[in-house]
């Protein structure tokens, strides 16, 4: 059975409300539950994500306004969000009370990118809360939750980071911060050049051999009090609150305390990640290699109600297996970033060496999109490629389209095709090549015939006669384009070519006789180029 997101409309509008939106028209039901982020595009049709967010990037004015709400209202979303300032006149206002959609003004300055990131993680911490009520292992804490309570007892907002400075949870209020925090809240990164400031005055250095709160001032227009989360000897972030002035002993003996409980909930988010990756790559693993666990499998992981397709990524090339497996870890977290920004049921894990991504989608003309977008963002530093598997209708069909996954990414690894990513329909002849030439290894021998007796020759004689007819073959007969090609005179190419034909005796107008010849070379490829004595 399907069970609901514990995420709600009204736990966003609280934790974002007074820092990046507000609502301006329609009344917003705080219980509604809100099941992911979707970004809107005039030219394309989004999956349908019941009770998501839509972001409507670019909308401007009364009329787009409308036409957003309707659209996110037949996806069955939960709220769409427009730049402030919004157009709200009575057609905005009469869209959104019949459609039941909540238009909120996101405000000025900060960048879509930073408000989808930010509805991300609040949805991911519920989306945990829910996992643990239906008994499923703890992945994560409720660190804004946490983050509000200390911001409550301190009277001031908060927020939990790591020891790069980077924002894990922050309490509501920032807006009575100051730019720096704002700045922090929205890029979820303390500004460089405040932690260089930090540094230069030696703030962390205090900070973490201290086990009680410091208060610091002239970093930032408002002073800032902040407290080392540890787990015995390590560090494992930090809390720091805006105030008006230094704590008084109370409150940072309640600080101190909050600090403990923050390190709990790290360390079982810490413990609950590593939980969370081996159950999805466990469920993923069921989906693909079917079976009875498959259907339940798929509903678990969001990707039971609408077609997929499956992605089969690695790294190509000669290098050591480490490095390839360094590398493939490397490339692995940042597809399943990708994949994420693309579609929100996206499931990535990495079986065996490959990393597999199942992309709901209903085309496979979309999937071979993502790929090249993805691949063109990491450039050609790490050397990886990707096969796409058919789209399949159902879960139960998501094993064919692994199958079919595996064997495009076999043709591209194998270097037969300079693609760095490709369906099975785009590779299939090399493939099939392929798959003959395994099964002529499995028999361990060479049928005999004319490319044999050839390379036995050469071997031999050392001489080029089976380039010489793998040259003619690829030029279709043209004596001179594949004299050229070999730097050779076209009177010797000819001597060659007819020398050849004795030893292989092969027939060169015989239509089968070269397809047959085609055929053994693809299987059978020159070791290398031997010597050109002279004829």
């Amino acid at each position: 059975m399907i069970v609901p997101s514990a995420a709600v409309l009204g736990r966003i509008l609280t934790d974002l409300g007074s820092t990046l939106v507000e609502v301006v028209a329609g009344e917003p039901d705080p219980v509604r539950s809100v099941g992911g982020v979707l970004i809107h595009d005039a030219r394309d049709e989004p999956a349908r994500l019941p009770g998501a967010v839509v972001l409507g990037v670019g909308v401007y004015g009364a009329d787009q306004v409308v036409a957003l709400v309707e659209r996110a209202a037949g996806l069955g979303a939960a709220a769409v969000i427009v730049r402030s300032p919004v157009a709200v006149d009575d057609s905005v206002r009469d869209a959104a009370t019949r459609t039941g959609i909540t238009v909120l003004g996101l405000t000025p300055g900060a960048s879509w990118a930073q408000v989808a990131a930010l509805l991300r993680s609040l949805l991911a911490v519920d989306e945990v809360g829910a996992a643990e009520d239906r008994g499923e292992p703890p992945v994560a804490g409720d660190l804004f939750a946490l983050a509000n309570a200390v911001a409550a007892l301190l009277d001031g907002p908060v927020t939990v980071e790591d020891r790069n400075g980077r924002v894990l949870a922050f309490s509501s209020r920032q807006d009575e911060g100051d730019e720096a925090r704002i700045a922090t809240i929205l890029d979820r990164q303390v500004p460089a050049d405040k932690l260089r400031a930090l540094e230069e005055r030696g703030a962390f250095h205090a900070l973490y051999r201290s086990e009680r709160p410091l208060y610091v001032e002239g970093i930032a227009d408002k002073p800032r009090v902040a407290i080392a989360v540890r787990a015995g000897g390590e560090i494992l972030g930090s809390i720091w609150v805006v105030v008006g002035e230094p704590l008084t002993a109370d409150h940072e003996q309640s600080l101190v305390e909050a600090a403990k409980v923050v390190a709990l909930h790290l360390l079982r988010r810490r413990a609950g990640e590593d939980v969370e990756r081996r159950l999805r790559a466990d469920l993923l693993a069921t989906i693909l290699e079917g079976g009875a666990g498959a259907p339940e499998a798929a509903v678990r992981l969001g990707l039971s109600a609408q077609p997929a397709c499956v992605l089969a990524m690695a790294v190509s090339g000669d290098s050591p297996a480490p490095d390839r497996m360094a590398a493939g870890n490397q490339v692995s977290g940042a597809l399943a970033l990708h994949l994420a920004a693309v579609h929100p049921r996206t499931a990535t894990a990495s079986l065996g060496g490959v990393t597999y991504a199942i992309l709901p989608t209903a085309s496979d003309e979309s999937a071979l999109r993502v790929a090249e977008e993805f691949l063109a963002r990491i450039g050609a530093r790490v050397p990886v490629v990707i096969g796409i598997g058919r789209v399949a209708a159902r879960p139960v069909d998501l094993p064919r389209s692994r199958n079919d996954a595996d064997r495009a990414l076999r043709v591209l690894r194998g270097g037969r095709s300079g693609a760095r990513f490709a369906r099975l329909s785009d590779v299939y002849t090399s493939y099939l090549l392929m798959d003959l030439a395994d099964r002529m290894a499995a028999e361990d021998e060479l049928p005999d015939g004319p490319v044999v007796r050839l390379r036995a020759y050469d071997a031999e004689h050392n001489t080029p006669l089976t380039e010489t007819l793998a040259a003619w073959l690829a030029t279709f007969g043209d004596v001179i384009a594949a004299s050229a090609a070999m730097h050779v005179h076209p009177n010797t190419f000819r001597y060659r070519l007819k020398r050849l034909m004795e030893v292989a005796d092969l027939d060169l107008t015989d239509p089968d006789a070269r397809f047959e010849a085609m055929l053994q070379l693809r299987l059978m490829p020159p070791a290398g180029r031997p010597g050109t004595p002279g004829p």
